[in-house]
């Protein structure tokens, strides 16, 4: 599996809109949802790429999808 780096947060929440995610709201983190699926994507810079991984996976992409949509 190709290894993700960490990344800002602004960053990824601007891929997963892309991918067809949305903000439900925001605070200390920020939760999107695409309909099915909820995501939590903590406000820290960088986002830790273990953690990154992890909400790549919950939001049903792989490594490369998501890398393209950056």
């Amino acid at each position: 599996m190709p290894k993700l780096p960490g990344m800002p947060h602004w960053k990824a929440v601007a891929a997963l809109e892309k991918a067809g995610f949305r903000v439900l709201r925001q605070g200390a983190h920020i939760v999107m949802t695409d309909g099915a699926r909820i995501l939590t994507i903590p406000r820290h810079n960088p986002v830790n790429a273990f953690t990154m991984g992890g909400i790549v996976r919950d939001a049903g992409l792989t490594i490369e999808a998501f890398r393209e949509l950056l």
